[in-house]
């Protein structure tokens, strides 16, 4: 398997003298990362088994959310608290897009823009869930900013996976859609949105081409069944960045090939670029420091756990039982048996002998 790692060793140069000036701190930080990851450079950690004694000093991993090596245990915590509070209604799996004529405002102002473009289609959700005409109540979801393609090129938005029901407190009544392979008109989604959207932009002063009102704006409505299966796909790049390294097929001649499917035939198809720019490719949609890709809203957040255990009771629900999966342990080589974390080495530090090492955690 092809390595990010090492294909960000082989083509840094290359990389450096092409895109130096468009690099975000951000971006310079997953760099930095990933090539530490599990190396001395981050950090090594001393574990020893309870059985036999044995103790070796292990590479810590680099915990960016970018290094496609890292934040598998991160990811399946997530998806199993996801689950646990799905509900036993249908649910729909709704996209929001922006017209490729704001991706340069988007690009320049991200903190910014990937906020509103949040906060806008939340808005939509909950103005149309309100609607009695609709659902009349208020609404749970939860959303999900990618800002790439399958092609891996500079595409931001937001998936929201949506139960197809509203709930209003005061009166304790749970209200189905009345169609359960229907949610919203997407056409008056897509209104709300936009108006949104561009009011939320404009009032941090950025300025919304009229290019972007010359066309619909497109929002996706799918139905997406019980919900687990969307929650899956969200899950596959939440912490891990945005390509896996099984899909890095081949490094030949200073190009890069990568596979990536269609959406319609579900068809793979190859894409191979120069090193430098297939690093690009990837990097540019490191987020800025800090920001959440992933937000619940409604009956969903996690300040509404009460309101939840309402909506399961009206629902007759019983809550999904999924444990949160536990941290894979090192098995000694000797023995088998799982090995215990003693103490850390931070990155530049020397390594203490076993026995000043071993009393960090007892």
């Amino acid at each position: 398997m092809i390595k990010l790692a090492d294909l960000l060793l082989q083509y840094k140069q290359p990389f450096e003298q092409a895109y130096a000036h468009r690099l975000l701190p951000s971006q310079r930080q997953a760099i930095n990362a990933i090539l530490a990851c599990r190396t001395p450079d981050a950090g090594e950690m001393i574990v020893q088994c309870p059985d036999c004694g044995r103790f070796e000093w292990r590479p810590k991993s680099c915990g960016n959310r970018n290094c496609p090596g890292c934040q598998n245990h991160e990811t399946s915590v997530w998806l199993n608290r996801q689950q646990n509070k799905l509900l036993p209604v249908p649910y729909f799996l709704v996209t929001f897009t922006v017209p490729a004529s704001l991706r340069k405002l988007a690009w320049r102002h991200q903190r910014v823009f990937f906020s509103c473009l949040f906060d806008a289609s939340a808005y939509a959700l909950r103005a149309l869930a309100g609607n009695e005409k609709f659902l009349g109540g208020t609404p749970g979801m939860t959303g999900v900013l990618h800002t790439n393609s399958r092609q891996l090129d500079f595409h931001p938005h937001i998936h929201y996976i949506v139960p197809a029901g509203a709930i209003e407190p005061e009166k304790r009544l749970w209200k189905r859609s009345k169609d359960h392979k229907y949610l919203f008109p997407q056409h008056a989604l897509s209104s709300v949105f936009r108006a949104k959207l561009v009011m939320l932009l404009r009032s941090h002063d950025l300025v919304v081409s009229e290019a972007a009102f010359s066309k619909d704006w497109i929002i996706d409505c799918e139905y997406a069944g019980s919900g687990a299966p969307a929650l899956k796909y969200l899950a596959r790049y939440l912490y891990r960045g945005v390509i896996a390294e099984k899909r890095i097929i081949s490094n030949k001649n200073g190009l890069v090939t990568f596979v990536w499917r269609e959406s319609k035939t579900k068809k793979l198809q190859r894409k191979t670029m120069p090193g430098a720019q297939f690093l690009w490719q990837v990097l540019q949609h490191t987020l800025p420091g800090g920001f959440r890709r992933v937000r619940d809203y409604g009956f969903l957040h996690g300040n509404s756990r009460r309101l939840l255990t309402l909506i399961q009771l009206l629902l007759r629900a019983r809550p999904a039982q999924v444990k949160l999966p536990e941290r894979p342990a090192f098995k000694c080589p000797d023995c088998g048996s799982a090995m215990a974390m003693k103490g850390f080495r931070s990155p530049g530090s020397s390594r203490s002998p076993p026995a000043a090492s071993l009393h960090l955690h007892n």
